[in-house]
């Protein structure tokens, strides 16, 4: 069974029809994987105060697939989204972003890589509340010094049904509406990849289950790179490969997800470290478990 077939049946009368021509400059890449990673390890502190975020990672991410990251919290599920998207950077190992090994770029060349080539959308929307949200949707493109595409930023809000909600500020509208503006600003730029960071943590069940199946036809109808962090086994089940993170490493990756068994994975996952926490308290001596800064 395919994850669009385990997902909630999107809403009504909203496809992405015009979004056809997102990938189009992806398309005559090399048929590789989007992003890739490489014996990755990321560290924070040193000595005996370290954290062990990522721990020789070796992971590859294909072209117009929907993958879930998922893990509980601490695992490092959101650090390997960081460093993947040039957010953070690696301890050791190597990322490979369409071919070009972005462990060796400067800060003036991931700026240039995360304005060009990425799309970002955050549980928190990070809307900037003083400009509406046209001007919000162009404000990737404001930054770089170019003139959005009028064409293109109202095909966007038409096809993800706020069109009518341009002139509106992130106050005056719903979280699922606010949202919908994230998902046109990461878009706005014909980004290579997608990177979702718990897009529906702050959403109600309806908005997300929108939010979400927003994102899957993103993935059907135009072959976007999508790859979310989520904690949420119901929308990994929207997604068409799901991995589960524990302490670092990646301990599952199953294609065709579905909510049952994502759940049942995590909550193995959660047994598993709350038994190894106990071990580890009980052995005389013990050293502290491994816990870093929130959000890994």
């Amino acid at each position: 069974m395919s994850a669009s077939t385990n997902a909630p049946t999107p809403t009504a009368g909203q496809t992405l029809p015009n979004l056809a021509s997102l990938n189009q400059s992806a398309a005559g890449m090399a048929n590789g994987p989007a992003i890739q990673a490489i014996d990755l390890v990321k560290d924070y502190g040193t000595g005996d105060f370290a954290v062990h975020a990522l721990r020789h990672v070796n992971v590859a991410f294909e072209r117009g697939r929907f993958t879930a990251i998922m893990g509980p919290s601490g695992s490092g599920k959101s650090t390997l989204m960081h460093v993947l998207s040039g957010l953070d950077c690696a301890t050791s190992g190597h990322v490979l972003f369409d071919g070009n090994d972005i462990t060796t770029f400067d800060d003036k060349q991931l700026t240039l890589m995360r304005r060009d080539s990425v799309g970002f959308i955050f549980q928190s929307f990070n809307l900037l509340p003083m400009f509406a949200a046209e001007q919000n949707i162009a404000m990737p493109l404001t930054l770089a010094g170019k003139k959005p595409d009028r064409q293109w930023l109202h095909r966007l809000a038409a096809d993800l049904g706020i069109e009518d909600r341009l002139s509106h500020r992130p106050a005056e509208l719903s979280g699922g509406q606010q949202q919908r503006v994230a998902i046109a600003r990461a878009l706005i730029t014909h980004p290579h990849v997608v990177f979702a960071d718990e897009p529906t943590g702050a959403l109600d069940s309806i908005s997300s289950a929108e939010v979400l199946g927003m994102l899957r036809r993103l993935v059907d109808e135009t072959g976007q790179t999508v790859i979310m962090v989520t904690h949420d086994a119901a929308a990994a089940a929207y997604a068409d490969r799901a991995i589960v993170f524990s302490d670092g490493r990646i301990v599952a990756d199953v294609d065709h997800p579905t909510e049952e068994g994502m759940s049942a994975l995590v909550m193995e996952q959660r047994r598993a470290t709350a038994q190894a926490a106990a071990s580890n308290a009980a052995a005389p001596n013990a050293p502290a478990p491994n816990a870093g800064p929130a959000g890994l």
